[in-house]
């Protein structure tokens, strides 16, 4: 007579075999970036770059920021690989430096803008009626108005300081920001998900950061991309008419105003700091098309 352990009746013909182990979110990402086009990989490692510049700057570089090391408009060389700047300062430390100040502040400034401009875009997207009126009507003002004149004539007003620069800087690009939160939340405040948060009575901050903004999060973290190289350029050029960071501190739009005589001499030296505000502009850019593609749903060749 045939015996049954117990074990063996717990596995019959028609047992399931155990689920497969999903992998994790970080194995997932590194899935889809070992996926991801020629282009974007490349993107990846002009940001990353910049990134390791930023944050190494003073070990990476031989002089002080703002050390005067040798004459003026000295020539490329050992002493100084990438010459001097119009008061002798080593120009390779200053293009250093000037990727941590620049790519900071710019940085800084996108995070206020998106606070700003994202939180009152969902709220007025919700609430609705009188309050998203007024919300919108204040936001048309202020994009009648163009950007970098007003900016120009705010920081004559209030002062060159770097926190001054941030705020209206921030300010002003949040109304970008308000138009693209405003209209993506308008499709989701409509759903059922969001009338049933309601009617559970929650209140205003669950239905803004639980319900409403990780629905919209792919279109804002493309914006955010874009709006980084906007308000990345847009303070170079401030920098270069001088109202932007003020010296002493390294910045690439006053390192390209600075020396730029030296062109008349060909001289390659003030193409530098603006060759490194075009690559990084473009290595955001090449991210940003392959995260819209990606979240898109679209396949390749679509």
């Amino acid at each position: 007579m045939t015996t049954h352990s117990s074990s063996d009746s717990q596995l019959g013909p028609f047992t399931e075999p155990p689920p497969a182990v999903r992998p994790s979110k970080f194995k997932r990402a590194l899935r889809e970036l070992w996926k991801s086009p020629l282009s974007a990989k490349l993107g990846m490692l002009i940001v990353l770059s910049y990134i390791f510049v930023a944050l190494f700057a003073p070990w990476l570089t031989p002089y002080g920021e703002s050390e005067i090391v040798g004459g003026p408009f000295e020539l490329w060389g050992d002493k100084y690989p990438l010459g001097t700047d119009n008061l002798g300062r080593d120009m390779l430390t200053r293009l250093l430096y000037g990727a941590r100040n620049t790519i900071g502040i710019a940085l800084i400034t996108t995070l206020l803008a998106f606070l700003i401009g994202g939180m009152t875009g969902i709220l007025a997207a919700i609430l609705g009626g009188w309050a998203d009126q007024l919300m919108s009507r204040f936001v048309d003002v202020l994009m009648a108005i163009p950007s970098l004149i007003f900016s120009l004539l705010l920081l004559t007003i209030f002062g060159t300081s770097i926190p001054v620069l941030i705020i209206i800087i921030a300010v002003l690009d949040s109304t970008r920001v308000f138009r693209l939160a405003r209209a993506v939340s308008l499709n989701v405040v409509v759903m059922d998900y969001v009338e049933a948060a309601r009617l559970r009575g929650e209140g205003l901050g669950w239905i803004t950061l639980r319900e409403v903004l990780p629905n919209i999060m792919p279109p804002l973290v493309a914006e955010f991309g874009l709006r980084f190289c906007f308000v990345f350029l847009t303070i170079a050029a401030l920098s270069f008419l001088g109202l932007g960071i003020q010296p002493p501190t390294a910045d690439w739009g006053s390192m390209v105003r600075d020396n730029a005589t030296l062109i008349s001499y060909g001289d390659i030296t003030p193409l530098l700091p603006a060759g490194a505000i075009a690559l990084l502009t473009i290595g955001v850019n090449f991210i940003v098309d392959w995260f819209l593609h990606k979240t898109s749903g679209l396949k390749d060749g679509q």
